[in-house]
């Protein structure tokens, strides 16, 4: 399978994924950090890509949705940013209110 298949897949298939450097548990850089824990914060389970453990998703990933930079937060299927704004949706409630709707779905 294409890598930019691949990301569709995760994406699609997860109603809340996090392309991250590390792993929730052990992420390998403060923004990942800080975007994860947001995430766990919310109590409802949700997908991850180690981009460090998968260099050819790490490469290709910028390009998906035109955003440059680790972690990437997707909700639904979209987009919704990285740590900054994963971090301001959380401390404001709305996080809280798009992961619940999202994973009720699911």
């Amino acid at each position: 399978m294409d890598v930019m298949d691949r990301i569709k897949k995760s994406v699609e298939e997860n109603p809340v994924m996090i392309f991250m450097k590390g792993e929730p548990k052990m992420p390998m850089c403060g923004f990942s950090s800080q975007a994860a824990q947001a995430l766990m914060s919310c109590g409802k389970e949700f997908g991850y890509c180690n981009v460090i453990a998968d260099p050819e998703v790490m490469a290709n990933l910028p390009k998906f949705a035109d955003w440059p930079t680790f972690p990437q937060v997707y909700i639904n299927g979209e987009l919704i940013g990285g740590a900054d704004i994963t971090v301001e949706l959380y401390q404001s409630g709305e996080l809280q209110k798009m992961v619940d709707a999202a994973t009720a779905k699911a």
